[in-house]
């Protein structure tokens, strides 16, 4: 499994305008091509002026052809010009020292992917 980790940094006190014009402009559009995500939401400690998007792949490809239909699509990027001032992104592949946890992770990665719309 890739997780891929981006946070989106806002100007100070624009956080719920920037997270209302992606769920408005953004969020069906990447739903449609990488499935639901495994985080999406503000950050509560740290940068306050972020928010979090984890999406979950099978592999480096799946990630890949996944991206690359969503660039393709005539919808993305959003028409919205107003976007946050940073982003950060990190792909991730878990080992987990804790395997106990990590099944349960595992349970709940693999029913996403089941269940995540093409």
């Amino acid at each position: 499994m890739l997780y891929d980790h981006r946070t989106y940094t806002c100007s100070p006190g624009t956080l719920k305008k920037q997270m209302a014009l992606y769920e408005e402009h953004g969020w069906s559009i990447q739903r449609r091509h990488l499935g639901e995500p495994l985080l999406y939401g503000p950050v509560e400690t740290g940068n306050v002026n972020s928010y979090v998007h984890i999406w979950v792949f099978k592999d480096a490809t799946d990630r890949s052809q996944k991206r690359a239909a969503m660039q393709s699509d005539p919808e993305w990027p959003p028409t919205s010009r107003k976007v946050p001032r940073r982003v950060t992104s990190s792909v991730r592949k878990i080992r987990s020292l804790f395997p106990p946890l990590s099944s349960k992770i595992n349970a709940v990665i693999n029913w996403l992917l089941r269940n995540a719309a093409p």
